[in-house]
């Protein structure tokens, strides 16, 4: 299987670390070799945030390259319009689901599992190991709800 490349980014205190690891975690889950790399450019909240997470059959390098990005995950429009020369041509930008989100999430705090939804409908990961996964990160951490919210998003996904 060819590696699967997805790129996060935001800006910092929108969960896009915690929706990468979840994504890591879910991609290990499903049995993928599964790579990791963030890059903090937040000194104070709400400065630039990105994550790569590579994953598939062997992947050598955390660090997805320029133009190479299967999925661009934005939690902020500006910084996905910023960063979008790292998806690849023909390559699936899910940040207009930011548009959606209004309709499902009951607080801001759940921009993240939103996101992963949307992002799970074009993945190879089966909907069991994304699940297992947010409720293995999110442990006690309003896991229902969290559930309700992934599954919704992954509902709208187009």
């Amino acid at each position: 299987m060819k590696t699967v490349n997805v790129f996060f980014c935001g800006t910092g205190g929108q969960g896009v670390l915690k929706a990468a690891e979840i994504c890591a975690v879910a991609a290990m889950r499903e049995g993928f070799h599964v790579k990791k790399s963030e890059v903090h450019g937040m000194a104070q909240r709400g400065g630039s945030v990105e994550s790569h997470v590579r994953f598939g059959a062997e992947v050598f390098s955390p660090l997805i390259p320029a133009g190479q990005a299967d999925v661009l995950v934005g939690f902020d429009g500006a910084e996905a319009a910023r960063l979008k020369s790292i998806l690849k041509d023909g390559g699936k930008d899910v940040t207009p689901a930011l548009a959606q989100a209004g309709s499902v999430i009951t607080s801001s705090l759940f921009i993240n599992t939103f996101m992963l939804g949307v992002l799970s409908k074009f993945t190879p990961i089966s909907e069991t190991s994304w699940l297992a996964a947010l409720h293995e990160v999110f442990a006690g951490k309003q896991e229902a709800e969290n559930e309700r919210v992934f599954r919704a998003a992954r509902e709208l996904a187009i």
